[in-house]
Parts: structure tokens; C-alpha cells; sequence
């Protein structure tokens, strides 16, 4: 290939693990090159069930992928309280990392982390993958129109689903050791990353949990919600949760238009993507229907999102190993945004719904 291959290594064997390896497959610019996993077995196993190339190094120990000194970057799809250990290991290895989300339990690990990828150079990004769908460029387009969307005034965001019995039991999102910020961690980083897109990222001035948070027997979050507060009078909401149907919606709504999706964080289907839009909104004469009717726009995309941001992180990547570029520091960024007012929901959850200042 004329493209060069950034040289990916994946620490451990979970399931997002299958997803992003087809991608790194399928991103012209990364190729799979090693993974590892507490057995050599279970690594094995791994590479044969998902199409790793036959050339691809097979390591029983998340030490030996960073060890290998052909290996540019690590995937690290690790429960959430062990990211800052491998994420610090890989960084002091200077391979450069695509990180799970949540990317830290707290933001102070975060920063634990983001000091030793800036010591060493290396190129830190989450794995949202939405965030690099065309899709997203083109809804950011309309919010950023002000004839169009005009001022962000609300937003909403749901992303639920309804988990079977063994997984409310059993999987590593609502065990206290691995993942303590249970779905608030899991589902509600989506919603929290898309009401700060929307947002363009400015912090919001306060945030308040709402009623009806849900625990497990562990006392780990398995639904819960929060409102946000900025100081111009935005307002935003969400909702996230291992209990309910899955649905995954986005509104916005402006001073002149809206928009609207059920599919931001994983599209109905791979190689399109839907999103409505409507401006101006307002009722026929006899108030029997809108005028005018809102707009359907669809994105498509030749290859799926989640190679879309591998194919940028390795771009990244490669701009650092070739051309001597600085890592770039929007990614980690967004992360860090996205941890703190995450954080802040956890807080004013435990706190029974009193308001929490992000400043």
C-alpha cells in the first residue's frame, strides 16, 4: 500500500475490542499488528475469531504489546478503573492512544494521564466514535448557521437501553471495581459529549442531577439524568439508562430552527446516516399542521464511523512519526470537558440532587 500503516496494538479482549478491530482493518491508513491479553490463549482466540492478519504478534500480557517496539499505537478498550495504569504505561512507552470512554473514573486521573502523553508526545484520543461521522460535520453545520438555527437556547439527549438479566448481573458496567461510573459512564458520556458539542464546548455554569437516579445493589448508577445550566440562559437536559429501550435521540433547538435525531450514537444503518432539521416553524391557518415541513437530510459514508475515527487518529499519528508534528490537543480536550461535567453529575447524584458548579 502506498498509504502508510500505523501499527496498532489492542490491550485486552473485550467485546467493543471486535468492533474496533474491523475498523482498524478497515481504516486505509492502520493496520492490526498485535494484541494481548492476561492468557496467550485468550489472545489467540481473539485474533482468529476477528480476522487478524496471519502476521499479527500474539501476546499473552498487556506488557509484551507495549514492549514491542514495532507497535505505533495501542487501542485500550480496558475497564474503566484500569485506564490510568495502561494509559500511563502505554504513554511512558510513547505509543500513542486510542482510549475507551469513560476515559477515567475522575477527571484527576484524567490528568494523570493527559501529563504523561504531553511528557512523552504521544497522541490521546476517546473512542466517541459519532463524533466522526460526516453526519456530524453536517448537523454541526445547521447549528452554526444563524439564519438557519440562529442561538442555542435547548437541548435534549437519551441514550438508553434495555440490558437482559446477566448483564445487569454480571457485566463489567455494574461492578463497582471495574466500571463505578455504571451507566452515567457508559450511556451518559454520549449524552454529556453531545450536549457540550452542541454547546461548542463551553462548560455549563452548573449542573443538578435529577430525580429517579437508579442504583444497583452495589451502589452502582444504572439510570439517571441531569439538567445543565450556562450563564447566557442555555439550558440542556439527558437522560441515560441500562433499563429502558434503546433509544439514542439528540434535539436542539435555536432561536430559528431545530434539529433532530434517533440514531447519534450508532446509526440505523452503517453506510448512511439521517438527521431532520426545520426553521422558521409554524402551524398552518387552521392550525392542522407546519409550515413548512421539516427537512430530511442524509449523509452517507463509505466506510462506518468507527473507522472514520480510526482513520483520523491514525492520520494524527502519522503526522507526529513522519513529519515531527505536536500531538494535537483538541481530542484530549474534548475528553477532559466531557470527564469534568461528567464528574459533576456523579457528584450532584450523590449529594441527592443539589446543584454543582463547574466553575
Amino acid at each position: 500500500m502506498s498509504e502508510t500503516q500505523i501499527r496498532f496494538g489492542i490491550l485486552g479482549c473485550a467485546e467493543i475490542a471486535r468492533k474496533v478491530s474491523r475498523a482498524i482493518t478497515l481504516a486505509p491508513n492502520a493496520t492490526l499488528y498485535a494484541i494481548g491479553s492476561r492468557s496467550l490463549e485468550k489472545a489467540t482466540k481473539f485474533a482468529s475469531s476477528n480476522n487478524f492478519p496471519e502476521t499479527a504478534k500474539i501476546y499473552g500480557s498487556y506488557d509484551a504489546v507495549l514492549d514491542d517496539p514495532d507497535v505505533d499505537a495501542v487501542y485500550i478498550p480496558l475497564p474503566t478503573s484500569l485506564h490510568i495504569k495502561w494509559a500511563v504505561a502505554a504513554a511512558e512507552k510513547k505509543k500513542h492512544i486510542l482510549l475507551e470512554k469513560p476515559v477515567a473514573l475522575n477527571v484527576g486521573e484524567f490528568d494523570k494521564i493527559l501529563e504523561v502523553c504531553e511528557k512523552n508526545g504521544v497522541q490521546l484520543m476517546d473512542s466517541t466514535m459519532w463524533m466522526h461521522n460526516p453526519r456530524t460535520k453536517k448537523m454541526k453545520e445547521f447549528l452554526s448557521d444563524s439564519d438557519k438555527f440562529g442561538d442555542l437556547k435547548s437541548m435534549n439527549a437519551v441514550f438508553t437501553f434495555a440490558a437482559d438479566p446477566d448483564f445487569l448481573e454480571n457485566d463489567i458496567r455494574v461492578k463497582p471495581d471495574l466500571d463505578a461510573l455504571g451507566a452515567l459512564g457508559d450511556a451518559g458520556w454520549y449524552c454529556i459529549r453531545a450536549i457540550l458539542w452542541a454547546a461548542d464546548f463551553q462548560l455549563p455554569k452548573y449542573v443538578t442531577a435529577l430525580p429517579g437516579t437508579v442504583f444497583n445493589k452495589a451502589g452502582v448508577i444504572i439510570a439517571c439524568g441531569a439538567s445543565l445550566h450556562w450563564e447566557d440562559g442555555k439550558v440542556a437536559t439527558f437522560h441515560c439508562s441500562f433499563l429502558a429501550n434503546l433509544t439514542m435521540t439528540i434535539t436542539a433547538c435555536g432561536t430559528k430552527g431545530s434539529l433532530h435525531l434517533h440514531d447519534y450514537v450508532i446509526p440505523f444503518e452503517e453506510k448512511q446516516a439521517s438527521f431532520s432539521t426545520a426553521t422558521e416553524s409554524g402551524f398552518t391557518e387552521l392550525v392542522t399542521g407546519w409550515v413548512p415541513l421539516p427537512s430530511q437530510h442524509t449523509v452517507m459514508t463509505d466506510v462506518p464511523q468507527e473507522a472514520c475515527m480510526v482513520t483520523e487518529f491514525s492520520r494524527l499519528v502519522k503526522s507526529i512519526k513522519n513529519d515531527g508534528s505536536v500531538a494535537e490537543k483538541m481530542w484530549p480536550t474534548l475528553s477532559r470537558k466531557t470527564q469534568f461535567v461528567l464528574d459533576a453529575v456523579k457528584v450532584s447524584t450523590e449529594k441527592g440532587g443539589e446543584a454543582v458548579s463547574l466553575s
